[in-house]
């Protein structure tokens, strides 16, 4: 057994590099053939049903808008019922035919499948499925005081997925349908004090690689790795790391955000949406995002560095010390990189009443 470990430790790496030199390139003129024909034969989705999770802010919300546009039903998923209701009548406005809302909490199993199972009883077929729900926390785990309170980050992100995409695979199989999961461009960068968020995004990356090979040709799948967006969570909402309550801080908001410019939440459902009507299996947003895998890969110490740079405080300091917040403030840069609805002190009470194009 030795000898065989042996034996592919040498082949490997020349196999490799032979691979790369004369396969990659074909592979990628395949790919870049396969894209147009994707591009030119878009999906129609009028009449199909579309089922999305946290729908009630954010991506979520703005994703709602962009299927209604194109005339899909839609089953809307979220745990606060009031502001459900008000994306469900705007999604009629701009478009969609009918829409079911059913007020869900997914890191319940019960829950996911009943409202799973209300979208096939009502509609009768299931087309897609936007896994979006999720929550996040800003702390760094040795500040945490009970690390079980931070456990709700993993049971909305991870687990809310899981339950939602194993109840829905027997009727999307029937349609041929597709899933579009939403994962983060932290699963491959390590933002300090997001460290369960991370986790649990990388937990859903791998998920869904593994469900490529599961599902094959019968189910298309999405993954979606986006940056800083507007949204609830860039506005300041995330789990306090005391009691393990939801709360808004726009100061610590500030600390994580910093200087990184943050995408409009319309642009990016529009760019969620077109790329899985033409099946892409992968999706960054805003593009230029992609490129710290990257740098991930051929220089993680760098990309470690820099982290704890921006981020990280000497002992005694406080978390405003940092160098990411230091030079947001000194520079003025936040009336340029963040959108309009992050400089709100106030959360509003209601989604953003988005009128149709």
């Amino acid at each position: 057994m030795q000898l065989i470990h042996t034996f592919l430790n040498l082949v490997s790496p020349p196999a490799t590099f032979f691979i790369l030199l004369f396969f990659l390139p074909a592979l990628q003129a395949f790919r870049f053939l396969l894209s147009w024909i994707n591009y030119l034969f878009t999906e129609n989705v009028a009449g199909k049903v579309v089922l999305i999770t946290g729908a009630s802010s954010g991506i979520g919300e703005h994703i709602a808008y962009e299927y209604a546009k194109r005339g899909a039903y839609l089953a809307l998923a979220a745990r606060r019922g009031d502001r459900l209701r008000i994306v469900a009548e705007t999604a009629k406005e701009m478009g969609s035919p009918e829409v079911l809302s059913v007020v869900t909490d997914v890191s319940k199993p019960n829950d996911c499948k009943n409202f799973i199972d209300q979208t096939f009883n009502h509609f009768g077929r299931l087309d897609h499925v936007v896994n979006n729900a999720g929550m996040t926390h800003f702390s760094l785990l040795e500040e945490v005081e009970d690390i079980t309170n931070l456990r709700s980050v993993m049971d909305i992100n991870f687990w809310g997925t899981v339950y939602t995409t194993q109840f829905a695979i027997p009727y999307l199989r029937q349609t041929k349908g597709k899933i579009v999961v939403m994962s983060s461009a932290t699963s491959w960068f390590p933002t300090p004090r997001m460290s369960i968020y991370n986790a649990s995004k990388a937990a859903v990356s791998q998920l869904f690689e593994t469900l490529r090979v599961e599902l094959g040709s019968d189910v298309h799948i999405t993954l979606v790795t986006p940056g800083f967006v507007e949204s609830e969570m860039t506005q300041g909402k995330f789990i306090d790391k005391k009691k393990g309550k939801i709360i808004v801080d726009q100061m610590m908001r500030d600390v994580q955000v910093g200087v990184y410019p943050t995408e409009k939440v319309e642009s990016c459902a529009r760019t969620i949406v077109n790329s899985t009507l033409r099946r892409e299996r992968y999706v960054t947003t805003p593009a230029w995002y992609g490129v710290t895998y990257y740098w991930k890969i051929l220089c993680p110490e760098i990309i470690e560095w820099s982290a704890r740079m921006l981020y990280i405080t000497k002992p005694g300091e406080s978390v405003e010390e940092s160098l990411n917040k230091k030079i947001l403030d000194f520079t003025g840069a936040k009336n340029v990189l963040y959108q309009d609805s992050l400089l709100d002190p106030q959360i509003g009470d209601y989604p953003s009443q988005m009128k149709a194009d």
